[in-house]
């Protein structure tokens, strides 16, 4: 064909057809309904799960927050763009200038023209949206402001209550930058409508604005202005919660002189200053001039720079560097006091404790209490032998870091009576990983839940270096008594399971078979609704929930199962502590966690990170606090939270009960947290004093325990936590619970424990032990500072002092060569005993065929140079101390107990019996007579045993190291005597018997 013009044939497009109309918009139908149901999906089943663990309230108040500041603070902002611009364009004049510019937005006027009503309605629903989900974020804000209760605590600069900064300032500085975004938007789009329209000219003889451009502009300008001076008056008051660095202190917060002296009078200034330049803007319309107003805004600028910025420099170069102790000391003053009353260290209590460098006996009978529960137990290591020994099922496992809680034992007390003993304990959960055969049945239907808790005494160990059990088995059985061990949520438990209906999930597998067991208890969501089915199959992206044959009436789904998880949904104003742990009490598993309520607006408290305080050696194991990236100047551990392991259900009770912050929170959610009267009686002993708390005021106290501002101002007595000396990652030395006497308590309790050194130093400056038991003392800081020139060694130095012994050197090679063996260093505790300091720590080995560590020696130490290496806690004390302690539960030296220190005397007339842990089992006699001799030493040995257990029982260490001689002397007679008898050579004599540990046990007998 032709090519007419030059040009090929085009095809003519015409309007698209009515059927293709049709199916494009049935298309966007159907998307917008998938989105709607994705958005309806989403709430509709949180919904379900806040009525499932009965605190829907929560998640209807919230949502009712954020909807009401979505719709009034998004309104507003539409409403102030959409006004603006209608203003402007209502100002545009008849007729614009002829000029290249303005014939050249001809084309773009033009254009807009048939679509300005709905371009100005969409872009006011833009900007309102955007600015509406803005607002629906401070949701918190919000709550806090409407029921703030007050501290009871006015600061020292403003003398206003503490709840101004903490509560009202956060929500005026919210409202104070939405207005000024609402103003910098209008003016925007004002100054857009007023150019298009020829309001506005950047080119051409003659005015640039119109008068009613400059009207608008100029009005919007003095809002502009008029908002700043609100800003300079906020800041007056900011100056209390300002964080800058300074002495070393990251987060130092609060005023300093030159903020008093100079800063504080320059914003007042500024802030007259800014009314008279928004006096200026609001006349411009009246004068019709620039002038004024441009001249004002000029003289506010330059008196930003020259008061608000060179005078405080001047001041500062001037007045306060020549002098700066004796002025900045009122303001540490101030800053000392509330860092410590915003973090709970206020009250904490330090004595100078000058060590010895040797115990007497009569100093370490005071601390028998503490000796004999050294836990030997590191819960940072022994998860692999509860996997390798207690697993009982690929399916299931523990946690890499087990817990440390206290039970009554079968033969925890004097005289084998029940009491309380540090336990190590571990929860058997599910273990997704060890399933064999993998499917959406099996892994969502099947395999539900964990099974049991497994308990081992802290400070005991068998003669294989393996821990004593309490609890253990499969289901489990021993001291905790009978409750529910099924597990439904765990700290693993990270997916969604379908239980009830006819399903028959796997449950305790016996030897002789498969069990299955259906689930009873009272949690999940029902799935009977095939809408509820379709709006989980959109939450878990997982279409066979809508259509699975598997899923029958009564079947419910669990999910989020985790115990932070659950916590942190139905108190979203909590943070949660990194360590959830397990309790058995009242038949039930339940897991604790502890709640912070925190605030960043604490006047004059220097802010800390959560997560950076709170790092250590094992926070990769263990995991970090919820919430942990703002920074903080006031915490609380306020709230005590439970999780059923088997029903879910969760329950918040008070635990401060003069914590304003919680005090607010409750008014915003009213019936959501239980007094702490509720707490059952059989949970109470099992609280405990958090670690996240604690690691966040040891990092504190680091310097905030020097008060005397002077002090303070030199830096001469700051201190840091030490590296863990056990670990090669250089991190902080983790806290431990342990039982344990500061010397001014009269007998020991369980504490959280940590140690510090001086700054750039390896040696001890001080212990910090904080009272975890319930009760009159439970928070209760204590501090034992050691003198600087005291010498005493750090956990570095206590380490390298191991490490360098020529006698342990030598051992370890041994360990190393003789088993092709790891060691690993367990966890290294440093306590107060006999007037000094003793370090103790267990060695675990872990052999090359072996997937799990045991303890094979004990390492201690006391004062600068008595060291002990041994197989058993005992030993190691005695060459440390010097003196036999009387410890408890240590790794014995001989046959098969699982404790120490029970000796018994050689057996006559039968096969050779096995001798205690330490003892030895004689020899057969033949059946014969008793040789005299035999008798008597027999008799003398069992006399000895009495007063050693007497002597321990009584403290009496010096009586007891007396009796242990006889008894070994005793001994040594009887094995002589034993040979004689028979004819056979002189026996060698008998190894001394190790330290005995109050409990019996299982030897041979005579």
């Amino acid at each position: 064909m032709p090519d007419r013009g030059g040009q090929g044939f085009r095809p003519r497009v015409g309007p698209p057809s009515r059927r293709a109309k049709v199916l494009l918009l049935t298309v966007g139908v159907l998307v917008l309904l998938f989105l709607g149901f994705v958005l309806f999906a989403g709430l509709w089943t949180d919904w379900l799960w806040f009525k499932s663990v009965h605190y829907s309230r929560v998640f209807s108040t919230e949502l009712r927050t954020k909807v009401a500041l979505f719709a009034v603070f998004g309104l507003a902002m539409a409403v102030a763009t959409g006004v603006n611009i209608w203003v402007a364009h209502r100002l545009r004049p008849p007729l614009a200038a002829m000029s290249v510019e303005q014939q050249s937005l001809d084309r773009y006027r033009m254009g807009v023209a048939p679509f300005r009503k709905w371009l100005l309605i969409g872009i006011s629903l833009l900007v309102g949206l955007i600015a509406g989900s803005a607002a629906a974020g401070q949701w918190r804000l919000w709550l806090l402001w409407t029921n703030a209760t007050d501290f009871g605590v006015k600061d020292s600069q403003f003398h206003l209550d503490v709840a101004f900064y903490a509560f009202d300032l956060p929500w005026y500085e919210f409202l104070l930058g939405f207005a000024f975004s609402a103003v910098v938007v209008s003016l925007i789009a004002g100054a857009l409508v007023h150019y298009l329209y020829g309001g506005l000219r950047l080119q051409g003889p003659g005015r640039r604005a119109t008068a009613g451009a400059q009207g608008h502009l100029a009005v919007l300008l003095g809002l502009f202005v008029l908002l700043k001076a609100v800003a300079y008056w906020l800041d007056r008051y900011a100056l209390a919660v300002k964080t800058a660095s300074y002495k070393g202190v990251p987060g130092y917060t609060g005023l300093r002189y030159v903020d008093a002296n100079a800063f504080l009078p320059a914003k007042t200034i500024l802030f007259c200053v800014a009314i008279i330049c928004a006096l200026l803007f609001f006349l411009t319309p009246i004068r019709r001039t620039w002038a004024p107003a441009l001249i004002g805004f000029g003289l506010m600028a330059l008196s930003a720079v020259l008061i608000g910025g060179l005078y405080p420099t001047i001041v500062q170069q001037f007045q306060v560097k020549p002098n700066e102790q004796a002025k900045e000391t009122p303001y540490l003053k101030q800053n000392i006091d509330a860092t410590r009353q915003a973090y709970g260290i206020a009250g904490s209590q330090s004595q100078v404790y000058s060590p010895n460098g040797a115990a007497a006996a009569s100093a370490v009978q005071q601390d028998s209490q503490t000796i004999s529960d050294i836990r030997l137990l590191d819960p940072n290591l022994v998860s692999p032998t509860f996997q390798q020994m207690e697993q009982q099922r690929s399916y299931y496992g523990f946690p890499a870091t087990l817990d440390v809680d206290r039970y009554s034992g079968a033969t925890a007390g004097p005289n084998g009576t029940p009491g309380v003993q540090d336990t190590v304990i571990g929860v058997r959960e599910l273990n997704p990983n060890g399933v064999q055969q993998h499917n959406w049945i099996n892994d969502h239907f099947k395999y539900t839940h964990g099974f049991g808790v497994v308990a081992a005494k802290g400070n005991q160990v068998n003669s294989n270096g393996q821990p004593v059990f309490t609890e253990s088995g499969l289901p489990t059985t021993g001291d905790l008594g009978d409750y529910q061990q099924r597990i439904y949520y765990g700290e693993n438990t990270n997916t969604y399971s379908i239980v009830g209906g006819s399903n028959h999930e796997i449950d305790n597998t016996a030897d002789g078979g498969a069990q299955t067991y259906q689930y009873s208890g009272d949690s999940g969501v029902s799935l009977n609704n095939p809408i509820t089915r379709a709006a989980y199959a959109v939450k878990f992206d997982e279409p066979q929930i809508l259509y699975s044959g598997a899923i029958t009436t009564g079947a419910k789904v669990l999910y989020d199962r985790t115990p932070q998880e659950r916590v942190a949904k139905v108190a979203p104003w909590l943070t949660i502590d990194g360590d959830p742990y397990p309790v058995v009490q009242n038949g039930q598993l339940t897991w604790v966690l502890d709640g912070y309520t925190t605030s960043d607006g604490y006047p004059f408290a220097s802010k800390t990170t959560l997560g950076d305080a709170t790092k250590d050696s094992l926070s990769n194991q263990r995991g970090q606090v919820v919430g942990d990236a703002g920074q903080v100047n006031y915490i609380r551990n306020s709230v005590k939270a439970t999780v059923d392991a088997f029903t879910g259900k969760v329950t918040l009770y008070q635990w401060d009960a003069g914590d304003p912050v919680l005090k607010t929170w409750m008014k915003a959610f009213p019936g959501t947290v239980q007094p702490t009267s509720a707490i059952p009686a059989a949970l109470l002993p099992h609280l405990r004093y958090p670690q996240d708390l604690f690691k966040v005021q040891r990092d504190l106290l680091g310097m905030y325990h020097m008060t005397d501002p002077t002090a303070f101002f030199n830096g001469t007595d700051i201190w840091q936590v030490p590296a863990d000396p056990t670990n090669s990652g250089n991190q902080a030395q983790p806290p431990y619970y342990l039982t344990l006497r500061m010397p001014d308590m009269a007998a020991a309790t369980f504490s959280l424990n940590s140690t510090f050194v001086p700054s750039g130093r390896p040696n001890l400056a001080a212990l910090m032990s904080v009272d975890s038991d319930p009760g009159p003392d439970y928070g209760k800081i204590r501090i034992l500072t050691v003198p600087s020139d005291s010498n005493t060694p750090g956990p570095s130095q206590v380490q390298a002092k191991f490490n360098s012994d020529s006698v342990v050197a030598s051992q370890i090679t041994l360990l190393k060569n003789g088993s092709d063996a790891n060691l690993d260093y367990g966890n290294l505790l440093t306590l107060p005993v006999g007037g000094g300091f003793l370090n103790v720590e267990p060695v675990y080995v872990k052999g090359s065929g072996s997937s799990y560590p045991v303890l094979q020696k004990v390492l201690a130490v006391y004062g600068n140079d008595n060291v002990g290496f041994e197989n058993n806690l005992g030993a190691a004390l005695t060459d440390a101390l010097g003196t036999a302690p009387g410890a408890t539960g240590v790794l014995p030296a001989g046959g098969g107990t699982s404790t120490v220190g029970s000796t018994t005397p050689p057996a006559t007339g039968g096969g050779g019996g096995t001798g205690g842990t330490g003892g030895t089992g004689g020899g057969g006699t033949g059946g014969g007579t008793v040789d005299p001799a035999l008798k008597q030493a027999l008799a003398a040995a069992q006399k000895a045993e009495t007063d050693s257990q007497n002597a321990m029982k009584a403290g009496d260490w010096a009586a007891y190291g007396t009796a242990q001689k006889a008894l070994q002397d005793a001994l040594n007679a009887a094995a002589a005597a034993a040979q004689k008898d028979t004819g056979g050579p002189a026996a060698p004599p008998l190894p001394t018997a190790p330290a005995p540990t109050g409990t019996p046990s299982a030897s041979a007998s005579p």
